[in-house]
């Protein structure tokens, strides 16, 4: 089969881009040679949490344009490919600590008023009885843009997808065609800006999953941590956040004194056996935005990278522009995550 389109990298943008690009006729090859999700796409968390509604910007309108995507985004993927990503818009809830904090939740409201759809809001309510976290004021935040999905299931799922378009997703292969480097924070870290510095670069999070049924309840924040239940019986914990390390894929100490923090923020959370560990490395761009366009210097490549901590939420709109771009020619790619400030890319060898 000739091939239009070459993706390296099959974490979620790598896949989503993918997808994208397939669902509109192209012939596509996504090569890695760790295979589908192994990196941080791979994980266990899922939350797909907005930024709070106000200072609006770019980042902030891309970001809720695609989480509204998502819902019929995620579903195409899952009635094509016969694979469920687990994906619920089941909201969040989030304590109000204090007077000031309650003060500046209630202007987000009035905000949210303006810049989210009506189908979508932020509230501040009484704190609920049973699964909710514990909340000073009596008071929490409700959002009901939130959602969640099993990262390793849903890369899966898409994966499943694209095999049936009949998209080629193997370990090594040659570039044929325009070709899409979606490859995580080594790829990224690789990649140089004008001033001579890495693009970015790479944090490492730790999390872990509990034997703990509330598959219909909304997630919860609280104490800078995402405690979300899965469709499949289990609610994940994390994650740590961590510029330095030495073993990428080892879990140690950190996580444990985030399981002690979050099984104190949370009753519920103390009973459950553990049923996995998982730590993996997130691609971190210098903006903190994810880094999208075409490769300075370097015709007919193109770079999705930096998801960070909002990958998966970001993942239906990025896929969709960088399709638009790499097949139409057609950039409507914000300037905050352009790839214009990079170097050109030096010549192959």
């Amino acid at each position: 089969m000739a091939i239009d389109v070459t993706v390296r990298g099959a974490g979620i943008f790598g896949l989503g881009c993918a997808w994208a690009m397939a669902r509109r006729g192209a012939r596509v090859r996504v090569v890695d040679p760790q295979g589908v999700g192994a990196g941080a796409s791979g994980g266990v968390v899922g939350a797909l949490a907005p930024h709070v509604p106000e200072t609006w910007n770019e980042k902030k309108a891309f970001q809720l344009d695609s989480l509204l995507m998502a819902e019929d985004w995620w579903a195409a993927i899952a009635e094509i490919g016969g694979g469920d990503p687990g994906y619920a818009r089941s909201g969040r809830l989030q304590p109000i600590p204090d007077a000031a904090a309650l003060a500046r939740a209630e202007g987000r409201a009035q905000h949210a008023m303006t810049l989210w759809p009506d189908r979508v809001t932020w509230r501040v309510i009484p704190a609920p009885q049973g699964w909710a976290p514990p909340s000073p004021t009596g008071r929490v935040i409700h959002d009901t843009l939130s959602a969640r999905l099993h990262p390793a299931r849903a890369c899966a799922a898409l994966a499943a997808a694209l095999r049936a378009l009949g998209t080629e997703i193997v370990p090594e292969g040659a570039d044929a065609g325009p070709v899409l480097h979606a490859t995580g924070w080594r790829g990224l870290a690789e990649i140089g800006d004008a001033k001579d510095r890495p693009a970015g670069t790479g944090v490492k999070g730790q999390a872990a999953l509990l034997a703990l049924d509330r598959r219909d309840a909304p997630q919860l924040y609280v104490d800078g941590l995402h405690i979300v239940p899965h469709a499949d019986g289990t609610t994940a914990i994390g994650s740590t956040s961590e510029r330095a390390f030495d073993a990428p894929d080892t879990t140690d100490a950190q996580l444990d004194e985030l399981l002690v923090r979050a099984r104190a923020a949370v009753p519920d959370l103390a009973e459950p056996p553990l049923l996995a560990r998982w730590a993996g490395v997130r691609p971190r761009a210098r903006s903190r935005a994810p880094l999208l366009g075409p490769w300075p210097g370097r015709p007919g490549h193109f770079i999705a990278n930096g998801g960070f901590k909002i990958g998966f939420g970001m993942a239906p709109k990025v896929a969709e522009t960088m399709a638009a771009l790499i097949l139409d020619g057609r950039d409507a790619i914000p300037e905050a995550f352009s790839t214009a400030t990079l170097a050109p890319a030096p010549a192959p060898d």
